[in-house]
């Protein structure tokens, strides 16, 4: 069973930085598209950045530049690294696994069923 464990989600100033962690067990990591989303108080879960089984990845438009998204195969770990974080960007974050995605330049979509994790919680402080 697909199982994924955020973390690093904490409380920044506006401009700081943070690293964001998720934890894939129960499956072959490598073998999936990995992706970030967010999810701010009264708003829609939106997605901010994927990257597929061989490497390709993708942003949404209002986090190119300041956010990354990366893996390490061998801890079975993603990331997200946030540079320059601004108060818009504060909102929960999940992870989600899924056997299939379509990357296209500014989004993904995830094909069939897709794990979450339980969130992280960010907060960006003016």
């Amino acid at each position: 069973q697909v199982q994924l464990v955020e973390s690093g989600g904490v409380s920044v100033q506006s401009g700081g930085s943070l690293r964001l962690s998720c934890a894939a067990f129960g499956y072959t990591y490598n073998n999936y598209c990995m992706a970030w989303f967010r999810q701010a108080p009264g708003k829609e879960r939106e997605g901010i950045a994927a990257v597929d089984d061989v490497g390709r990845t993708t942003y949404r438009e209002s986090v190119k530049g300041r956010f990354t998204i990366s893996q390490d195969n061998a801890k079975n770990t993603l990331y997200l690294q946030m540079n320059s974080l601004k108060p818009e960007d504060a909102a929960t974050y999940y992870c989600a696994a899924a056997h299939d995605c379509f990357i296209y330049s500014g989004g993904f979509v995830l094909r069939g069923a897709a794990a979450w994790g339980q969130g992280t919680l960010v907060t960006v402080s003016s």
